[in-house]
């Protein structure tokens, strides 16, 4: 992924970090990059389950689970693309067993979590800094909005609960992990 010069002076420029010289007229976009957006884990499961304390919040079978991290520069276009995105996956086996199905195609649900510890930054001391997270009264209307678009596009979706201390139980299928970024 790539974002244009003009996009990482403007976006910096707003967030007062300091930007080097661009050697280039497109910047590449790396996992650590500090503008980045939405962050999504995804993990094919042949079962999923959330709760919080002893309730459980949400439980699928076969399908993906989301672990959903949400920072500041996130809106309408980076929900929308990711939604898109997980949707459209082929990450399920065929019948010659290649990952060539969908979501859809094999009848699969959605578990969706939120996860701001996703931008955790360990680079310096022993504490993770969170500071790129998104801050609860941001990051809770843009996860009820993905969960919304997640719906409105077919499968069953679950989730846990925003901001609640959560016990996430898996069993990965594969194990097929992906790490998606906008």
């Amino acid at each position: 992924m790539y974002y244009d010069a003009e996009v990482v002076k403007r976006v910096t420029s707003r967030r007062r970090a300091v930007v080097g010289v661009l050697l280039a007229y497109r910047v590449p976009c790396t996992a650590h990059d500090p503008i980045a957006s939405m962050r999504v884990l995804l993990q094919r499961v042949s079962r999923a389950e959330v709760r919080v304390g002893t309730r459980v919040t949400g439980r699928i079978d076969r399908g993906l689970l989301l672990l959903v991290g949400l920072t500041h520069t996130d809106g309408e276009a980076e929900l929308h693309w990711m939604a898109e995105k997980i949707i459209g996956l082929r990450v399920f086996s065929d019948k010659d067993d290649k990952m060539n199905l969908s979501l859809a195609e094999v009848g699969g649900a959605l578990l969706v979590v939120s996860q701001f510890t996703l931008y955790g930054d360990a680079a310096k001391g022993r504490r993770p800094s969170y500071i790129d997270a998104a801050r609860p009264e941001t990051a809770l209307p843009l996860y009820e909005r993905f969960l919304h678009l997640l719906r409105e596009r077919g499968p069953r979706v679950e989730s846990g609960e925003f901001g609640a201390m959560m016990d996430v139980e898996l069993v990965n299928d594969g194990p097929v992990t992906l790490w998606l970024e906008r």
